[in-house]
């Protein structure tokens, strides 16, 4: 697996609803739901949505993200 193909497979969900996983360090992890919105040459952008408020907020990843597994995504299949 190549950063190419990680690109692909995140350009192929645009639009589709994920669980992000994404490791803060020191064995801490932040996992939220989001929508993939926008993807570029080298990042990706992915609007999380907070069901308590309804408040919303948009956060970046790089692709080596995915590859190094400091990002983990999943696609939810609702």
């Amino acid at each position: 697996v190549d950063v190419k193909a990680v690109r692909n497979a995140v350009y192929r969900a645009i639009g589709s609803k994920v669980v992000v996983k994404a490791n803060r360090g020191r064995h801490r992890f932040d996992i939220n739901e989001g929508v993939i919105k926008e993807v570029y040459p080298h990042v990706f952008m992915i609007e999380l949505s907070d069901n308590e408020d309804e408040v919303s907020k948009t956060v970046s990843y790089t692709y080596t993200d995915i590859l190094t597994k400091d990002v983990q995504l999943q696609l939810c299949t609702e």
